[in-house]
């Protein structure tokens, strides 16, 4: 049966190519979103830029036949903006003047007025709650997400029998799995080595990292750091997350293996490092100075990690780097249009950019560039974020199948006894 579906504009925000996913549904973008659409274009952030797309994507429909009696979608549903008469419209005494009511009453005059099945489609958890309560079935959007009992921790502990552990190379037949692993997976065999699968040989490949490898000063603690040492260090691996929770070493790895890539190794021009400014309310423009000074106290974790690499070497790493244009800081805000080669890329925190938004980032990798994302999906700043919808989440996941990616789940807090027992309990 065709079911409707009324969009929340923080559904749009999040994807604005949304109104296509919804396979040969009604999609019901109620009048209020579009002037909230429009009250958002004008940001100078990522919401501002997303706005704008779906204002571009709707003028295109636009031209295809009128909006509100409904335009054919090219998966065979249609789109339609909502428009509701002033007059006759009964409004629940339950609702108020917010923008949240409004589209909430839209919805319940469509539930009241057509025969297919009616969804709210939203973002926010308040909402979904409120429709709920006001007898509307209410859901997330659900295009993007990925579930945490599906989700792969890149690697798998094994164990096998030991004869066949004495040679270089296993093929992944003899390991009695269901399926061939995808392409850069880790395995622990439990006989003191650790392997990578290798799609182009078939084959179990044993690593070079172990505990003694050293990068940049530092060594790795525990067997996901080597599986994480590894794909970092392997250049025929252009993508690599890394999730974890705080103290698990993510970003102090990438960092390392960047320092030792750019300065010893001189495989890559720049270090170019962000994370996503998701404000506690503030906009970076409201900070004085340049963009490297606007964006320090958001990157301070970075600095932290530079201070720690440096210590000993007698030089201040931010000065040293910068002077030497080897270190780039860069606000993903303006990263739309540009190309980027020869760089080590490592965007932190990546769990607070929506799948849309890494999308943007990632094809702004150019020719012999290494993009590093971390993060920890359970940490999550942005209010319409979660684990199962988070940029980070999604791109490892629609990845897996690579050959071109590396993921790895680090487990073990590192830090400090404090660090790792308060993460596990707080």
């Amino acid at each position: 049966m065709i079911k409707n579906f009324v969009l929340d504009t923080n559904v749009l925000i999040h994807d604005p190519k949304a109104v296509f996913n919804f396979q040969d549904n009604n999609v019901i973008i109620p009048f209020p979103v579009i002037e909230e659409i429009d009250n958002l274009k004008t940001r100078g952030e990522r919401t501002g830029a997303a706005a704008r797309e779906v204002n571009r994507i709707l003028d295109n429909l636009r031209k295809k036949g009128n909006l509100r009696r409904g335009i054919k979608l090219e998966n065979g549903g249609i789109l339609r903006i909502m428009i509701l008469e002033a007059n006759g419209i009964k409004i629940p005494q339950y609702l108020g003047r917010k923008m949240d009511d409004w589209i909430l009453l839209y919805a319940l005059h469509l539930k009241k007025e057509s025969k297919n099945p009616t969804f709210l489609v939203t973002k926010d958890l308040n909402l979904r709650i409120k429709a709920e309560a006001a007898g509307i079935t209410a859901q997330d959007y659900l295009t993007d997400r990925v579930e945490y009992e599906n989700y792969f921790p890149g690697f798998f502990d094994l164990k096998t029998d030991k004869k066949l552990i004495e040679k270089e190379k296993i093929n992944f037949n003899m390991l009695n799995l269901e399926k061939e692993p995808s392409p850069n997976t880790y395995f622990d065999l439990n006989d003191g080595n650790y392997y990578r699968y290798s799609k182009k040989e078939k084959s179990l490949v044993k690593l070079d990292v172990s505990y003694f490898t050293e990068v940049f000063g530092i060594n790795p603690r525990n067997r996901e750091q080597i599986f994480a040492f590894d794909a970092l260090l392997n250049d025929e691996i252009p993508l690599v997350t890394l999730v974890g929770s705080a103290g698990t070493g993510k970003t102090l790895l990438a960092l390392a293996v960047g320092l030792n890539k750019v300065l010893e190794e001189k495989k890559y021009k720049k270090l170019l490092v962000s994370k996503p400014v998701v404000p506690v309310g503030k906009d970076i423009g409201f900070l004085p100075g340049s963009i490297a000074e606007k964006m320090k106290p958001w990157l301070q974790p970075i600095y932290d990690n530079l201070e720690y690499l440096f210590q000993g070497k007698g030089k201040k790493p931010d000065e040293y780097l910068e002077k030497r244009e080897i270190l780039e800081i860069e606000v993903l805000s303006y990263i739309r249009g540009r190309s980027i080669p020869e760089q080590y890329m490592i965007i932190d925190e990546a769990q607070n950019l929506t799948p849309h938004e890494i999308k943007t980032i990632i094809t702004r990798v150019g020719e012999n560039t290494k993009i590093i994302l971390t993060g920890d999906p359970f940490q999550i700043d942005n209010p319409y974020l979660g684990f199962s919808s988070n940029g980070l989440t999604y791109v490892s996941t629609k990845f897996k199948d690579s050959e071109l990616s590396a993921h790895v789940y680090l487990l073990k807090g590192e830090r400090s006894e404090l660090a790792t027992k308060a993460a596990e309990l707080l």
